[in-house]
């Protein structure tokens, strides 16, 4: 009897002894932009040891993202690839609450090749030609194939290199049509071949021209906390942690502009 006591004392003990943080611990589901998968596979861990939150991530394009959340598909978080589908989402009743959306980085579109010196500083190998195909992500569904569209327009080139086009559906695989050798050179984010280090910076392999500015729309990539993921804390801790110093930093390490 006794020792039946001090069992279920000890068990009791046991139970409020469970950090209060491993309690209250959550999962946050996130849908991410194709392009940040590199800052955000980096970011997950340390929001998880400093937090205690996990955070389940799935990569794709934006327009296949948006699909699948109107279509009920279990995303808390959305980071987008541009600044109007997680607008759209908010007027079509899909967003987590008021102030619940922001700009979480500024992205920077390049032109690249695996080759070595195939892309020149300038950006002048488009205007030669001298290669077979060009991939770039569909302008439909990736923010990134539509500012692709827009520099090429801007260029005066897009009917001329159009026969040359390889679509991939998202950014992610446009960088593998160009990684694997599909394609001779493409249009990627900056965040795709670049490797941070102590020194800002440098490209990862091959030949790449970032593509001025002004040659198109902004990639202003913002985020939302979606309708499903209002009541988690997880959740509404990951939105948080993303204006943090520590996010920031890797944000930045991977070429993004912040505001």
């Amino acid at each position: 009897m006794v020792k039946r006591f001090l069992s279920v004392i000890a068990a009791t003990l046991g139970v409020w002894s469970v950090p209060f943080s491993a309690v209250q611990a959550a999962e946050v589901n996130v849908a991410v932009a194709a392009n940040f998968t590199a800052p955000m596979q980096k970011i997950a861990p340390m929001f998880e040891a400093d937090t205690g939150h996990k955070a389940v991530l799935s990569f794709g394009s934006t327009g296949k993202f948006y699909a699948q959340i109107q279509n009920g598909a279990p995303f808390d978080v959305l980071l987008s690839a541009d600044d109007t589908t997680p607008a759209k989402l908010e007027q079509e009743g899909q967003g987590g609450g008021k102030d619940r959306r922001y700009t979480y980085a500024i992205g920077t579109l390049v032109l690249w090749s695996k080759q070595p010196g195939l892309v020149d500083a300038q950006g002048e190998v488009l205007k030669t030609g001298q290669f077979d195909k060009i991939a770039l992500a569909d302008p439909r569904l990736a923010p990134y194939g539509a500012a692709a569209v827009e520099a090429l327009t801007a260029l005066g080139l897009l009917d001329t290199l159009k026969p040359k086009f390889v679509q991939g559906e998202s950014i992610g695989q446009t960088h593998q049509f160009v990684a694997t050798g599909n394609a001779a050179l493409g249009f990627v984010a900056l965040s795709q071949v670049w490797a941070p280090d102590a020194q800002g910076g440098k490209l990862k392999e091959g030949s790449v021209w970032r593509v001025p500015a002004k040659l198109h729309q902004p990639i202003r990539q913002d985020l939302i906390l979606l309708k499903k993921g209002q009541d988690n804390a997880a959740a509404v801790a990951l939105l948080k942690y993303l204006k943090g110093e520590k996010a920031r930093a890797v944000i930045q390490s991977f070429g993004y502009g912040l505001e």
